[in-house]
């Protein structure tokens, strides 16, 4: 993975034997759980913590990913998961996340995943908001810049359907 592509440190999850289908690799599901894994972890990172949960109500919400498997993982694997902040709003953060392996090489993907969240305050209604100030810097200081951007979606893989904050 390029460095430049990045900031956030990568998420690990070792393969769990519960995890293995009858063709002795990972099933698709569990690639979603450890996105979610590596979400939370993005999200403890930018500031978005269990004590920011608790003190605000707002989390984030995933409201759309595409996942595309690229290779086998296998039990013995251990999955490596590299984060970037593609794009943000006052709301959305849009993720990058490649999968790899120590059984491949670390630029050889086993699979790449794009998610869109957005920031929610979870009332008795709950209903997206903006991020705070501080919140909205960290995001926008680990944001790819428009240069970056096209680099970064080519590095997180093909695209079934574009996914991209449409400015208003």
């Amino acid at each position: 993975m390029n460095p430049a592509l990045s900031e956030l440190p990568p998420f690990q999850a070792a393969v769990q034997p519960e995890w293995i289908d009858y063709n002795g690799h990972m099933r698709d599901a569990y690639y979603g759980l450890v996105l979610s894994y590596a979400m939370d972890d993005m999200m403890d990172r930018v500031g978005l913590d269990a004590p920011y949960r608790e003190r605000t109500q707002c989390t984030l919400y995933t409201i759309e990913v595409h996942v595309h498997y690229l290779r086998e993982v296998k039990i013995t694997d251990s999955l490596v998961i590299h984060t970037a902040i593609l794009d943000a709003d006052r709301k959305r953060v849009h993720v990058g996340c490649r999968f790899t392996c120590a059984r491949l090489t670390a630029a050889t993907p086993v699979a790449t995943a794009e998610a869109m969240m957005v920031h929610v305050h979870q009332g008795a209604e709950p209903m997206s908001a903006p991020f705070p100030p501080d919140i909205a810097e960290r995001l926008q200081a680990l944001r790819q810049d428009d240069t970056a951007r096209a680099a970064a979606h080519a590095a997180f893989g093909p695209s079934s359907r574009k996914i991209e904050l449409k400015r208003r």
